[in-house]
């Protein structure tokens, strides 16, 4: 096997470099207007992501046969790396044929302001550190501006199918089975699709998080950094401070506090206060709004649209949205304590395994107390959904999971009041399994049952 992959990557690398010739070869005669005498631009395509799909594809088919030459692949770790291919090379091909992009317009208007020295358009709504770090790309055209979005994008993608199989190793799934459900849960994923043809932050947010979580309490400093800097992406992950509390850990809160100041420091030093103003301007108008989208699954949008409906005057709906944050908030912590103290995720009591069992509540609070909910924000529950793996034992209660992953992740986005709202609903049903199963002990049958048969499945011959 090793034999035949390597006569493979030596045609890999010889075609490559045939066909870096040729475009070096084309440079030289026609300069870069001859490119477009060679390539064609396909119709309903955006011809840079299509030329950048097939490299990656190309490149990545490049680093599995280095792999397999190499002996890399092996049973311990050949579902996780096939797992990780394939996803790759799905979403490369559907991204490819992607000719319209959503979000990264928004981020291009607020760095375009901030290197013109101007205020941030009233459409930003996120921390400044996104922007004050893409001004220096404007110069480079819109063009560019975006290729390296999506690209970045790309690598988050792939970074979070190793993270998230990471941590679920953390809660007690072996690799393999860390594999399979990452793999089928990132296959068909409706808010994982959407963050990334929106080219929206996302990713890079969530993998934050996840290095925070992985990082403490070995690297403390680390760990509070990378939670420093979700914060500075999107605010809403300040929630998950919540969750470190529970350890008491109070170098690691006050690293926290001075990686906060740190990243404040990069916006300020570039571009003064003024963008931290404005986007606490743009929050308060936010809050004041009166504005309703069908896909906009927060408890803001739903309650102003059925409030009126109800004859309920503009100062009885915002109670009505404080009163529904406050008593999600009050929820989340109510069985965030209790699975710390019941030790519902993970059964140990070292350092870190309080943080591990109140993380997935902390998380349902994170998406759904923010007073915009997209479609895309669903990626933020994923270790929510995927930790209760291990805590189903009845079919009543494998229905109404089945019911809420539906709602959150299979179905596509659609404007219906109210049941295109299904994402704000399944949340709150995967938050009120995690209080129903506190009370039981330990992990359920079925999923040690599946944790010991991924572990003893025979995948490669011994001699392999």
């Amino acid at each position: 096997m090793m034999r035949s992959a390597r006569v493979a990557l030596y045609g890999w690398a010889a075609l490559s470099l045939f066909v870096a010739a040729s475009l070096w070869l084309i440079y030289l005669r026609f300069g870069m207007e001859g490119f477009g005498i060679f390539i064609q631009q396909p119709p309903l395509i955006n011809l840079p992501v299509t030329l950048a799909s097939t490299a990656l594809l190309w490149l990545s088919a490049g680093i599995l046969l280095y792999l397999l030459q190499a002996g890399r692949i092996g049973s311990s770790n050949l579902l996780t790396v096939s797992g990780l291919f394939v996803v790759c090379w799905v979403y490369l091909n559907f991204l490819s044929e992607r000719w319209r992009y959503g979000d990264y317009s928004y981020y291009l208007d607020a760095a375009r302001n901030l290197y013109l020295h101007q205020p941030l358009p009233a459409t930003y709504f996120y921390p400044p550190l996104w922007a004050t770090l893409l001004q220096y790309l404007v110069p480079a055209g819109e063009d560019t501006f975006f290729l390296v979005l999506w690209l970045l994008d790309f690598a988050s993608f792939v970074a979070f199918y190793i993270l998230l199989s990471r941590v679920l190793q953390r809660y007690g799934f072996t690799a393999r089975l860390a594999a399979v459900v990452t793999t089928v849960f990132m296959l068909a994923n409706a808010p994982l699709l959407r963050t990334l043809v929106y080219v929206q932050v996302n990713l890079h947010m969530l993998d934050l998080i996840l290095l925070a979580v992985l990082w403490y309490p070995k690297r403390l400093f680390l760990s509070a950094l990378m939670l420093a800097l979700a914060v500075h992406l999107k605010g809403s992950p300040a929630i998950v401070v919540l969750a470190f509390l529970l350890e008491k850990d109070w170098r690691w809160l006050g690293w926290f506090v001075f990686s906060l100041m740190l990243v404040t420091g990069i916006t300020v030093l570039t571009n003064g206060l003024s963008p931290f103003l404005e986007v606490l301007q743009h929050w308060q108008a936010l809050q004041l709004s009166n504005n309703t989208i069908f896909h906009d699954t927060s408890f803001d949008s739903f309650l102003r649209f059925a409030a009126p409906r109800l004859q309920i005057d503009l100062f009885g709906t915002r109670v009505m949205i404080y009163a529904a944050k406050v008593l999600l908030i009050g929820a989340t912590v109510f069985v965030m304590i209790g699975a710390a103290a019941r030790r519902a995720f993970v059964s140990g009591t070292g350092a870190g395994d309080r943080l591990l069992n109140a993380i997935p509540p902390v998380l349902v609070a994170m998406t759904l107390a923010a007073p915009l909910v997209w479609e895309h924000h669903g990626v933020f529950v994923a270790l929510s959904f995927l930790v209760m793996l291990k805590r189903l034992e009845t079919p009543h209660e494998w229905l109404w999971f089945g019911f809420a992953y539906l709602l959150e992740f299979l179905l596509p986005t659609f404007d219906f009041f109210p049941w295109s709202f299904g994402r704000l609903a399944a949340p709150l049903i995967i938050l009120w399994q995690m209080w129903r199963t506190l009370a039981r002990d330990g992990d359920s049958a079925l999923f040690s049952h599946l944790n010991l048969w991924f572990e003893r499945l025979p995948i490669l011959p011994r001699a392999a």
